[in-house]
């Protein structure tokens, strides 16, 4: 991940990026329409009047008023918006912060509020009257009053916004389908090639390879690889990659990330600083995890709702099983995703040994929590069974079947532990034989 990506991704992620740019522009746009009056506009503002007519009096109260009014608005937005961030926060899980913070409704009607107070001081200052040579521009003080009546539409329409943004149904749904978007950027992804059957056996040759480490410059989540410099890298040198650290791990400064060999095992080979840097280079890392390449990631967000709401000072089962039927949702989808070769080759030899989960890690990180939270809710049991037939009915791999049908053995063991009542013991006995049939066991 190049740095200039990674700075663009905090930009976006930002309060105060989209609004200083919305500040900039009004400034841009008050210099433009008092220009305007001042060139073209005094001749034909005085023909309408009743349009036009303010004096330099009244066109400094309207705007002080105006620009008092959107100052203290733009005061109570950013406090409803810190006082959400908050009760996401702590009933739902701080990992969706991020989510409301990149949202862009938030991000404009903040920068719409603040841009009108810039605008109408920009204006302001330029009304002469009197003495000073009798100046009033009136298309720029007209565009003050018709932006401070639009503001009382983007004020409506935020609270509504909020309002609903907050919903656990809503929040849910735009957790997962942030998720569900990154499958079609991450799966398949290519990069070179996918090592064919005869540049493989180049692997039994690779192991044996003077392997060197290249440490982590800083600690942190690795949110980001630029695979296609790291394979570009290895071309070049004639070298073999091999990542040690994938997408969503923590790197501590100082442990391996990659190890790197070269190919001409005839000579002693150490890689020079500027190869280290250049690979350190294509690792992003972070203080938290992001979306961007980590579908990991947007499972788990789903996983931390649900844990939070099963436990007991909440007990929300409602949103618990809304989270398990988005991760059904989502795994279903993964199945009819190709996740990828782990060699990558390029010009007839491999150059990249890559570090991706399973299908099996995935299913793990979206079933196995949950359960555990969960042990004596009859409705997490049948919603997780609910779950994994879902995606049993869009996949026919073996390796993903063997893993949904660990998946409902595990469940199953646990409702006969913890599960005391027959009659709920039978529903849950009844959903995992519909899986068994389903698997074809």
């Amino acid at each position: 991940m190049s740095r200039l990506h990674r700075w663009w991704l905090d930009l976006n992620s930002s309060l105060w990026f989209v609004p200083t740019l919305m500040v900039a522009a009004a400034m841009l746009l008050a210099y433009g329409l008092v220009e305007y009056d001042n060139t073209f506009a005094n001749d034909w503002t005085k023909q309408h009047p009743l349009l036009f007519g303010a004096g330099a009096d009244g066109a400094r109260g309207m705007l002080s008023a105006i620009a008092g009014s959107m100052i203290t608005v733009a005061g109570l937005i950013f406090s409803l918006t810190l006082s959400t961030l908050a009760q996401v926060s702590s009933q739902y899980t701080s990992r969706l912060l991020r989510n409301f913070m990149r949202d862009r409704t938030n991000q404009v009607v903040m920068g719409f509020f603040v841009s009108i107070f810039v605008y109408c001081l920009m204006v302001l200052r330029t009304i002469r009257g009197g003495d000073e040579g009798a100046f009033v521009p009136s298309i720029a003080v007209t565009f003050a009053l018709l932006l401070a009546l639009v503001s009382i539409g983007m004020l409506i329409m935020f609270i509504h916004h909020i309002a609903s943004s907050i919903q656990a149904a809503n929040l849910i749904a735009r957790a997962a389908d942030e998720t569900q978007a990154l499958l079609d950027k991450l799966f398949p992804k290519q990069i070179g090639h996918a090592a064919s059957h005869a540049e493989k056996g180049d692997l039994a040759a690779i192991q044996h390879l003077n392997w060197v480490p290249v440490v982590a410059t800083q600690s942190g989540y690795i949110v980001g690889i630029d695979d296609d410099k790291l394979l570009e890298l290895a071309s070049d040198g004639n070298l073999v990659i091999r990542m040690v650290q994938a997408v969503g791990s923590f790197a501590a400064q100082g442990a391996p990330i990659v190890q790197v060999a070269s190919y001409d095992v005839g000579r002693p080979w150490l890689p020079d600083s500027n190869l280290t840097k250049r690979i350190a280079e294509a690792y992003g890392i972070d203080n938290q995890r992001s979306l961007d390449q980590d579908f990991g990631f947007g499972l788990r967000q789903l996983v931390d709702i649900a844990l939070k709401a099963l436990s007991p000072g909440i007990n929300d089962t409602s949103t618990g099983a809304m989270c398990l039927d988005r991760l059904g949702v989502l795994l279903a989808l993964l199945t009819q995703r190709d996740l990828g070769e782990p060699q990558r080759a390029f010009e007839g030899r491999v150059r990249l040994l890559a570090q991706r989960p399973e299908f099996a890690d995935y299913l793990c990180t979206a079933f196995d929590q949950i359960r555990a939270s969960s042990l004596e809710n009859l409705a997490i049991y049948l919603r997780t069974y609910s779950a994994l037939l879902t995606i049993a009915q869009r996949t026919q791999l073996p390796d993903y079947r063997e893993a949904l049908a660990q998946q409902g053995e595990l469940g199953w063991a646990a409702a006969q532990k913890n599960l005391a009542d027959d009659y709920e013991l039978k529903q849950v006995r009844d959903r995992y034989e519909e899986l068994r049939r389903a698997l074809g066991h």
